[in-house]
């Protein structure tokens, strides 16, 4: 089979043994892939997948079931989605049933191939690890992001409202239309941030140069999520304002968090959030489409961090 590889900043659509699909396990014929920040940082070889985990590029896919192992409860032809830690982006992957999603009803194998990722991210460190209740202020950095976009939908079908950062005037506007209530573009004046809080719970990707504006944005009680390292991973603050505001510090990741994790999380979601995208409660925020072929220039247009919403490789066209 075929799987898209990372080396030294560029992709490659290369040869890659086809893996065994055993107990638990189901294999997906895959139709298309979504994109990550995550791919970026392995392409560059600053990401190394999990150990026991694909080396190849792709951490969600949607496709045909094809083949499952034995105690799977699903069966061969029904149209999924998956999490993965690694491989998504292939002609097959073999995963955990466990983590593998129904694609909802009335979304392409497309839209599916955009939503595993980003929703279980913005599900489990909002809502499981911040412990979101109805009613408390959030603010997302790089809120028009796919994990972003996925927090502004959530956040609004659970009664929270959500101020953004973002990079520019349009993506505001994109972020406000998806049901944000407002924010800043942070080249023009993110001080304007103290205006709207305080927040009871910011989802960092930013990391290091937010430092002490998360601080001082945060309410008493309140809940910083770290989840990215794009300004950077070192940086001082003032413990004094830890403690005085009593503020939790949480450092998140979702990839190499152990396959009953993941199963739970995935139960919740299925139990709690899927049933969102049939209602039209919830959307893929699916931007653009590219052939697998031009894996490259996909990835050059997420680099430019003008997406807003996600990107998507199809894998096999002949499946929609």
């Amino acid at each position: 089979m075929k799987a898209l590889q990372g080396v030294d900043g560029h992709v490659t659509w290369v040869d890659a043994p086809r893996p065994a699909c055993d107990a638990g396990q189901v294999r997906i014929r895959v139709a298309a892939a979504g994109l990550n920040r995550a791919d970026l940082l392995q392409r560059a070889g600053h990401y190394p997948p999990p150990p026991g985990a694909s080396p190849y590029l792709g951490l969600e896919c949607a496709g045909v079931i094809e083949e499952v192992g034995a105690g799977v409860d699903w069966r061969v032809g029904e149209r999924v989605c998956a999490l993965l830690a690694g491989g998504g982006i292939a002609e097959e992957v073999v995963v955990d049933a466990r983590h593998v999603l129904p694609v909802p009803e009335g979304l392409s194998l497309h839209e599916a191939a955009a939503i595993p990722e980003v929703y279980a991210t913005a599900w489990l460190n909002l809502f499981q690890l911040a412990g979101l209740q109805p009613g408390e202020k959030v603010l997302v950095h790089a809120g028009a992001s796919g994990v972003g976009s996925a927090a502004i939908q959530l956040c609004k079908a659970f009664g929270n409202p959500l101020w953004v950062s973002v990079g520019s005037a349009q993506r505001l506007a994109y972020c406000q239309a998806l049901g944000a209530s407002g924010g800043v573009v942070r080249n023009e004046n993110l001080d304007a941030l103290r205006d709207l809080g305080p927040f009871d719970v910011v989802l960092d990707p930013v990391g290091a140069s937010y430092v002490d504006l998360n601080l001082n944005l945060l309410a008493r009680d309140g809940r910083w999520v770290i989840i990215g390292l794009m300004s950077g991973r070192k940086a001082e603050f003032d413990l004094a304002q830890v403690l005085g505001k009593r503020l939790h510090i949480t450092g998140s990741t979702l990839r190499n968090r152990d396959d009953e994790f993941k199963a739970q999380l995935l139960g919740e979601l299925r139990q709690q959030v899927w049933p969102m995208f049939t209602e039209g409660r919830l959307s893929a925020q699916l931007v653009d489409t590219y052939p697998v072929a031009f894996a490259e220039a996909a990835y050059t247009e997420l680099e430019s961090n003008q997406v807003s919403g996600k990107l998507v490789l199809v894998i096999d066209a002949s499946l929609s």
